[in-house]
């Protein structure tokens, strides 16, 4: 199964190809924002295979990564629940 795993942006990289480093509830990857222009710190992205497809509001965030971790689904990828 293909998940979108939802994050905050921490940090902006500017480039030849937009990138920001993404928090995941304490796991921080680097992902690519072309998608996603707009976006900025502070805010939440839908990320797939290391591209935010989607801006979120917060409150989306927190019921998507609950939702992933009643399923059992992120815990390869994010650890525990903190």
């Amino acid at each position: 199964m293909c998940l979108g795993i939802p994050g905050r942006i921490t940090e902006l990289r500017d480039g030849p190809i937009l990138m920001g480093m993404v928090d995941f509830d304490g796991v921080e990857r680097e992902v690519c924002l072309a998608c996603e222009p707009e976006a900025a710190v502070g805010d939440y992205v839908l990320v797939h295979v290391g591209f935010a497809i989607s801006c979120i509001d917060e409150a989306e965030a927190h019921r998507t990564l609950a939702a992933l971790r009643e399923l059992g689904d992120v815990e390869e990828e994010l650890g525990p629940d903190p």
